[in-house]
């Protein structure tokens, strides 16, 4: 087992109540995949896993993380399909969402008791993504994703499962909300939003909706469901069974202040500038929370295209035709290092249908959002933040080494909200570059950044974020697990209100001394490999 033990990097402190992220230890298989999602039950102090490189749920000991995290045991799942995808924790029971052998068929959730012994298996839909239980335990939500097969003949209808669970027991079989009402003919065509993407070659409006990711309100009643390659989110009556609105997420003006980005790969700089693009905020993991009587949506906005065998949209802004009327610069603006190297989708943008291009739509927002969850209008975003921030690190940190600005830039994945104390905070961790942002969200309409933490050497590509509350973590504190994907390591990391005597650092002594903790922190990592 892979451990590396790297302390206290705290990169800003912009807010009066700044927060100290402790990362502690990492561990876990140390291969590309050996860690994705996790779950904690804080019954049992147990942390599980889902390990797609080897098609198991790994199981942790987190009784004493000071000490040091142990594998209990690596729980098989080859009998159930074809690999985990999501695992969620309820009162000791322990749900994983699990495709089948082929991604098309029918999925299923297999259930074990904290122990890793199963219980009972249930099928879901095509592709079961996201597993969720509902905060007072009465149920499990699943969203089946219903990806298409790479030659796009075979495109399942997306969904979500609904298992009931009565007396701590799974009870199937479980129940199917679809997308068919919304079908061109069908009786809510009407209420689809035409801001949603429906684009697949054949599909219906039910075979396009790709559910990605599901949160429920605290009191159990309403579930929102990301529709990540639609840019959409939907939202679910969890005691009707039913959808109650389907809202389109639209797209950010990176031409505005404060919506810059780096749309290149292949100048060897970083270039944050304004550009005309509109970016789908194509969101990954979202959130919610009840923040002075409002509901409020969180999302990571990474972005996702779809690039099949069969079909594919992506495409580089230097192979459009770009409407000259418009785009009178189009030979400046396509050359590699402006915008020529920047993904791009062809599905939209060619309003005229006629080749020519008079918008370029990009994919991700490069930033975090936060929505009202009872209308979808956009409430705030980070704007260019994320890429402004790391460029302060430098190459290679930024961007991947810049070698996704051309893409989604950082690539915001994961996101959790926690009420510490008397703050509201947001944890976003970013796929590419590595590292997560915390702000404050007391005020949705005005987040303040508090800190941004670097990952700790040897952990690459967060993957997933769980935030686990004082009250049921082991330490007494909350504790933030990260799980990098990339790496196939988990990130334990403290979370502490800064002590108010403690002096303010500037920003550029706090990032001198990041940096020297990582230097330090990467030569220990390199010293313990065999």
């Amino acid at each position: 087992m892979l451990r590396i033990a790297i302390f206290a990097i705290l990169l800003f402190a912009n807010s009066a109540q700044a927060l100290l992220l402790l990362p502690f230890d990492s561990f876990g298989p140390g291969v590309e995949g050996g860690t994705e999602i996790s779950a904690h039950d804080p019954i049992s102090q147990r942390l599980f896993v889902t390990n797609s490189a080897d098609n198991t749920l790994d199981i942790y000991n987190l009784g004493n993380p000071q000490q040091g995290v142990t594998l209990i045991s690596s729980v098989d799942l080859s009998g159930f399909g074809g690999g985990p995808n999501s695992v969620a924790v309820s009162n000791g029971l322990v749900a994983v969402a699990i495709e089948a052998a082929v991604a098309q068929d029918a999925g299923l959730v297999a259930f074990f008791d904290s122990a890793g012994t199963p219980i009972t298996s249930i099928a879901a839909g095509a592709l079961p993504d996201m597993v969720t239980f509902t905060p007072d335990g009465s149920k499990l939500l699943v969203a089946n994703e219903g990806e298409p097969s790479d030659d796009y003949t075979v495109d399942p209808e997306g969904s979500v499962s609904v298992i009931d669970i009565v007396a701590g027991a799974p009870v199937g079989p479980a129940r199917s909300i679809g997308f068919a009402d919304f079908n061109s003919g069908g009786p809510r065509a009407g209420e689809l939003p035409p801001g949603v993407r429906i684009f697949g070659p054949g599909a219906s409006v039910a075979q396009d909706l790709e559910p990605e990711y599901i949160t429920v309100t605290e009191d159990s009643g309403i579930a929102y469901v990301i529709l990540q390659e639609n840019n959409a989110l939907a939202v679910l009556d969890v005691a009707a069974e039913s959808i109650l609105a389907i809202f389109a997420l639209g797209s950010k003006d990176h031409s505005l202040p404060g919506n810059g980005m780096d749309a290149s790969d292949d100048d060897s700089a970083i270039n944050i500038a304004n550009w005309p693009v509109s970016g789908f905020y194509m969101p990954d993991a979202i959130a919610t929370a009840n923040i002075d009587g409002q509901q409020y949506v969180f999302t990571a906005n990474e972005g996702d295209a779809r690039d099949y065998d069969g079909f594919s949209e992506e495409d580089r802004v230097d192979d459009l035709v770009l409407d000259a009327t418009v785009f009178p610069d189009a030979a400046t603006l396509q050359q590699d290092e402006n915008l020529g190297r920047l993904t791009i989708t062809t599905v939209n943008g060619d309003a005229g249908n006629d080749g020519d291009y008079e918008q370029i739509f990009s994919y991700g927002g490069r930033s975090f959002s936060i929505w009202d969850g009872a209308t979808g209008a956009l409430v705030y975003d980070s704007g260019d933040e994320f890429e402004q921030v790391t460029a302060q690190f430098g190459l290679p940190f930024f961007n991947l080494n810049d070698g996704r600005s051309d893409n989604k830039g950082p690539e915001p994945e994961g996101i959790d909200v926690a009420r510490i104390g008397e703050q509201w905070l947001a944890f976003i961790g970013l796929e590419r570059t590595g590292g997560m942002f915390v702000y404050d969200v007391s005020n949705p309409l005005a987040p303040e950044l508090v800190t941004y933490l670097q990952s700790p050497a040897g952990d690459v590509s967060p993957e997933g974020l769980l935030l686990i509350d004082a009250s049921d973590s082991p330490t007494g504190q909350p504790l933030l697990v990260v799980t990098n994907e990339v790496s196939g390591t988990v990130s334990l990391i403290g979370v502490r209100p800064a002590a108010s005597e403690v002096p303010a650092i500037s920003h550029f002594g706090l990032l001198t001394l990041a940096l020297l903790l990582l230097l330090v922190g990467g030569f220990i990592a390199a010293r313990r490999q065999p």
